[in-house]
């Protein structure tokens, strides 16, 4: 079954509770101070269902007191009924509603001409010409007015016919995307506890879920679902939902916050969108302070202009930064409305472009880069996140900043060409920067080559890339080769000049003649005649051929006399033997047999059992 929320709109007295009492059989005036003053105060919700369509009413107040409860109750609204008394016509908070709507990107609507029974048929035929040329070039040009009479039932077969026309042409809402409920109401029932109520915008809520509370950052589980009354086990995009939570208070819920998948999005404090400011409203100031309405939230924010420092004429469009008092969860394409700060009217409207906008940004860029991303999909939201960000947008970013899941995301960031990396977090990193990285990478390696002809590689750490990074630039490289911790260019081979050839030689005689009682390290370096820096880098190839051994970090033995070594020790595999026994066998001192017994440990040839060892 469609689901589609109507929502009323009109002025104070236009009928617009008692028309939705009249086509639901629904009281959406709950509280009691509600029924004694004969208007309604919070909103009030009701249902229909007609021809295979739920509708879902919210009922909204239209009295200028409440306009911020009637804000709270039209974000969630997909067809709006427009009520207008036939005796009174079109009213202040009528225009008010309707600029609201027209803010709010509402596309489909009908106009109930309440109260038919109180005029002629010539007053009846006024007020229609009088709303035809009011709603002229909107979105409600050429929509269905009903002449109806809540009272006697007049048009009301009629009424819920252009209902339910409309709501058939309405676009349903985004069952598969992330869950978002403005919450509306919060309140307790006995034998359930703590409900709150909202209309859900988008995504799909089962029972057992884990919700979290935005901007609390609170996390919570759904114990029970309801909608329009009846307990369901899931609720998807459209429906008026009421959510029974576990271990929260109601007092400690309200509305403006939000109920979000858990760890996916985040509140923030600074939005930029596309902004109209209505024709009767006073110019709109750079710096000036607002009233910020989006969902079922409101806080006071600042104005920030990025087309330019003069004040915004009215009936004029500009794209504006805005700095919110209060973190709330916006995404793009979510509708706001500005109220002025003194006296709180409303002066106009818009849609968020970015939730996390640039900070070091000239004005002019800004705006600039919000006229691109009026255009852009989501693949092309990536692309400019994965550009701007070094070196690649995190997947929890790209998630809290298009609002869009994290499978969502990544099918999308592979068709547009991003690569995606694994690091601390998943990366999306666009292919040329990559390309960019092997590049740079051989250009380092090159110039590390011509300054340590000596050496066999780079170190990775001085390639000053991540892990993730180093590694797709490797597999982009056609010409660096990673060995272990080192870089090399594939044609690079150390060669050696006359002298450090024989320098070589000398430093491996050294090794060798000394047996397992070798000289020490500074020395052999220093028989070699070169400079320390380029015999250290000939004891390094020493070393990476395998033909010197590291045993200890004072101490290198050459290759050969530990091989003799392991010989020697199988003879007395049958026999424990101490450190003076080793000794004697070896003709070496303490000094080295302690570090070469330790180092026979490690290699698991030996293996200590109190003050001896065993041949393993």
């Amino acid at each position: 079954m469609k689901n589609i929320i109507v929502g009323t709109a009109g002025h104070i007295d236009h009928g617009k509770t008692s028309l939705v009492r009249a086509l639901t059989g629904i009281d959406t005036d709950r509280l009691k101070e509600e029924k004694e003053r004969g208007i309604s105060i919070d909103l009030g919700f009701a249902h229909l269902e007609q021809e295979g369509i739920r509708l879902g009413f919210v009922d909204v107040p239209g009295h200028e007191r409440f306009i911020r409860n009637m804000l709270a109750g039209a974000v969630g609204i997909d067809v709006v009924m427009l009520v207008i008394a036939a005796d009174e016509s079109i009213k202040p908070q009528t225009r008010e509603h309707f600029d609201i709507c027209r803010l709010l990107g509402l596309r489909a609507g009908v106009i109930a001409l309440n109260k038919s029974d109180l005029v002629d048929a010539d007053l009846l035929g006024l007020a229609r010409l009088e709303i035809a040329e009011y709603v002229q070039g909107t979105f409600l040009d050429g929509a269905p007015v009903v002449a109806v009479s809540a009272k006697t039932g007049h048009g009301l077969a009629e009424l819920r016919g252009a209902l339910v026309g409309c709501a058939r042409g309405a676009n349903a809402r985004d069952a598969d995307g992330a869950f978002r409920l403005p919450i509306d109401r919060s309140f307790t029932l006995r034998g359930f506890g703590t409900i709150v109520t909202g209309t859900l915008a988008s995504g799909t809520i089962h029972v057992e879920d884990e919700v979290e509370v935005l901007p609390s950052g609170r996390r919570l589980r759904v114990r029970n679902l309801q909608v329009h009354g009846a307990k369901v086990e899931s609720a998807t995009a459209g429906q008026r939902t009421a959510v029974n939570l576990a271990g929260v208070e109601a007092t400690e819920l309200r509305r403006g916050m939000t109920l979000m998948p858990p760890g996916l999005f985040r509140t923030v404090s600074a939005v930029e969108g596309s902004f109209e400011l209505l024709p009767g409203a006073s110019p709109l100031k750079h710096r000036a302070p607002v009233h910020f309405h989006a969902g079922t939230a409101e806080t006071e924010a600042e104005v920030r202009l990025l087309d330019g420092l003069q004040p915004l004429p009215p009936g004029g469009s500009a794209h504006i930064r805005f700095l919110l008092k209060e973190a709330l969860p916006l995404l793009p394409g979510d509708r706001f409305i500005l109220r002025k700060y003194s006296p709180v009217v409303t002066i106009g409207g818009g849609v968020v472009l970015e939730n996390s906008p640039p900070t070091r940004i000239r004005r002019a860029a800004a705006a600039g880069r919000l006229r691109a991303l009026e255009t852009m999909g989501l693949r092309g939201r990536l692309v400019l996140y994965a550009e701007e960000a070094r070196p690649g947008v995190a997947l929890s970013d790209a998630v809290a900043r298009t609002g869009a899941l994290p499978g969502t995301v990544l099918a999308e960031a592979g068709g547009a060409g991003l690569v995606l990396l694994k690091d601390e977090e998943v990366l999306l990193v666009p292919r040329a920067r990559i390309v960019d990285a092997a590049q740079t990478l051989s250009s380092l390696v090159s110039e590390f080559h011509c300054r340590e002809p000596l050496s066999p590689g780079m170190p990775r750490r001085q390639s000053g890339l991540s892990a993730a990074l180093l590694e797709a630039a490797l597999a982009a490289s056609p010409e660096v080769l990673a060995e272990g911790e080192l870089l090399r260019l594939k044609s690079f081979r150390v060669r050696l000049r006359g002298e450090e050839d024989e320098a070589l030689q000398t430093m491996e005689s050294l090794f060798r003649e000394g047996g397992l009682a070798v000289p020490a390290e500074k020395e052999v370096l220093a028989s070699s005649g070169l400079d320390p820096r380029r015999a250290q880098a000939l004891l390094q190839i020493l070393l990476k051929q395998g033909t010197l051994v590291r045993v200890s970090p004072d101490l290198i033995c050459h290759a050969g006399a530990l091989a003799s070594l392991k010989e020697q020790l199988a003879s007395h595999r049958e026999h424990p033997f101490s450190v003076p026994e080793f000794k004697a066998w070896t003709g070496i001192s303490r000094k080295y047999a302690i570090p070469i017994l330790e180092f026979l440990d490690r290699l698991r040839l030996t293996q200590r059992r109190g003050d001896k060892r065993i041949v393993v």
